[in-house]
């Protein structure tokens, strides 16, 4: 069932009723207070003033002590139960985004730029949180009117009734003029969510770039994007301006109207000098109502615009489907790809045996990216089938597919924190440090193990994070590991030391070796070739090495 911007709004705001409800009443109490204080003063001017009582007039004064007293502890509070239930609300749908991102059926990556999503999961979130913050705020302005009308009714009919029957027309020209400002919030957010993604991936491959000279037509790329957000922003920031400069006329016109209508009855002798300041004083609070209405307004356009962008993340259809066959436990990890169609592959058929380690060899890198995502399960093929322990991979859930089989990338990043941390807690964690030579890596560095390395390892060499990430994928001693050229930045000495002790640390558990490394290729019990997204051929490295096309992808 998909789920539109106007129910995740409206989940948003049930998530946090008790908070949403009692910030609404406290705050209700501060506007209801502040629409009192003229009252009081009116009060005060037709029995102290005018009556030349000290003793009513120090009364009085205390009344009007205590209320003030009153509404500023309840705006304290509210504030706090609203901005609380705004703080509550966003992280809910952070976890939600996080959730449906790094779900394993996968999906929500698709046409996205890793900052786009990082965008709709912190500003977008945000942005939908902070209506839990201004609904309390939009209710207490509700109240401060009633009171206002009901202290103009208790003083003149015509007065009370021009403010009760004036506020719904206002209000819907205020939702009116809004609508502009909600469309081009969504344009804003999605011009700046784009201009993120493509920061963060210019930032991320920055080394790349500076080694092929590339860094010209990357600011140039980046500069066209950023000045589409900021003439997107700009739009939006025009109509945020017209949405609050129209509704401030809307609301001095209506203000206007009220003293105009109070002087004349005060004139004519209807009301008291004390009702006439009431009522001047009431009218110029309605400033403060109808302000609180613009701000709310401003911010439920743009909530409404924030909360569609998310629906589309929580909507986005799953790379794979879920299913319900189950492995067997515990898994022997006996893989056979049968007649594999997708994208470069065709008709692929090969298998690797239980505790046999197998490398595979494309001549074509589209081909193995495709096989890697048909053996994890990241896509299911369009023909044919992977098959472990005879369960045919697309019909078992994805979340245990990817508990028995492991696809460790080529281009794995780190995360920021120590190496030890990085690697993990798995089975095999100290025997993966030494396979992967990282105990060759922390030798060198300050703290060892210990020693922290930045977001994505930057901090360490392409070689260094490569071996990192080598034993992360060893620590989990998964059933089946699938390792995509894991020492392609390693110098020969060490991969040659790493394809031995890889052998040794994975015997009885199956592997397969997506490269083109002699080193590793060498270590195999037998290597399967594809050519043109077909298998051509099986055997030994030693039996392949013969071949030209074999020579040509691997001793190139």
């Amino acid at each position: 069932m998909s789920t539109t911007g106007r129910e995740v709004l409206r989940r948003s705001i049930a998530g946090q009723r008790r908070s949403v409800t009692l910030a609404s009443l406290l705050t209700a109490g501060h506007q209801g207070g502040e629409a009192l204080v003229p009252v009081v003063i009116g009060v005060v001017i037709d029995q102290a003033v005018a009556g030349a009582s000290v003793s009513t007039l120090v009364l009085w004064l205390a009344v009007l002590g205590v209320l003030f007293a009153a509404l500023s502890t309840s705006y304290r509070h509210g504030a706090r139960f609203a901005l609380r239930a705004a703080e509550l609300a966003a992280q809910e749908l952070r976890q939600d985004i996080a959730r449906r991102v790094l779900h394993p059926a996968g999906g929500a990556e698709a046409g996205n730029l890793a900052g786009e999503l990082v965008s709709v999961g912190t500003s977008d979130a945000k942005r939908v949180g902070q209506v839990n913050h201004v609904l309390p705020f939009g209710a207490a302005a509700l109240a401060g009117l009633l009171v206002t009308a009901v202290a103009l009714l208790t003083r003149s009919l015509p007065l009370g009734l021009l403010v009760l029957l004036g506020t719904p027309p206002m209000l819907y020209l205020a939702h009116l003029i809004g609508k502009p400002l909600e469309r081009r919030s969504e344009a804003e957010q999605e011009r700046s969510a784009y201009a993120s993604g493509v920061a963060t991936d210019l930032v991320s491959g920055l080394r790349v770039l500076k080694g092929i000279g590339a860094e010209r037509a990357a600011i140039d790329r980046y500069r066209r994007t950023s000045q589409d957000s900021l003439r997107a922003t700009l739009r939006a920031a025009r109509a945020q301006a017209w949405h609050n400069g129209a509704l401030l006329a809307l609301t001095g016109i209506f203000i206007a109207v009220v003293a105009l209508v109070g002087g004349n009855l005060a004139a004519a002798g209807q009301i008291s000098v004390g009702d006439l300041v009431a009522a001047v004083g009431l009218a110029q609070y309605l400033i403060t109502p109808f302000s609180i209405f613009s701000w709310v307004n401003g911010e439920l356009a743009q909530g409404r615009a924030s909360a569609g962008r998310i629906a589309d993340v929580l909507n986005a259809p799953p790379a794979v489907e879920a299913g319900a066959a189950a492995l067997p436990t515990p898994p022997a990890g006996h893989v056979r790809v049968d007649g594999l169609s997708r994208g470069a592959l065709r008709g692929v058929e090969f298998e690797a045996r239980p505790g046999e380690l197998v490398g595979v060899v494309a001549t074509d890198a589209a081909a193995a990216t495709d096989l890697l995502d048909c053996l994890g399960r990241a896509a299911d093929p369009s023909a044919g089938a992977v098959f472990v322990d005879s369960i045919d991979l697309s019909t078992v859930d994805p979340s245990r597919v990817r508990e028995v089989v492991l696809v460790a990338a080529h281009d794995a990043d780190l995360f920021a924190g120590t190496i030890v941390e990085n690697v993990g807690d798995g089975p095999k964690a100290g025997e993966a440090l030494t396979t992967a030579a990282v105990d060759e890596v922390a030798s060198a560095l300050p703290d060892g193990v210990h020693t922290a390395v930045t977001e994505r390892g930057r901090s360490l060499s392409g070689g260094q994070r490569q071996r990192v990430a080598l034993a992360r994928a060893l620590a989990v001693d998964a059933p089946v590991l699938v390792l995509h050229d894991p020492t392609t930045a390693v110098d020969t000495v060490t991969e040659a030391r790493i394809a031995a002790g890889l052998a040794q640390l994975r015997r009885g558990r199956t592997t397969i070796l997506v490269t083109t490394s002699p080193a590793l290729l060498s270590a195999t019990d037998r290597v399967v070739l594809l050519d043109g997204g077909r298998v051509v051929e099986q055997g030994s490295h030693a039996e392949l090495v013969v071949r030209s096309d074999y020579q040509a992808a691997v001793l190139a």
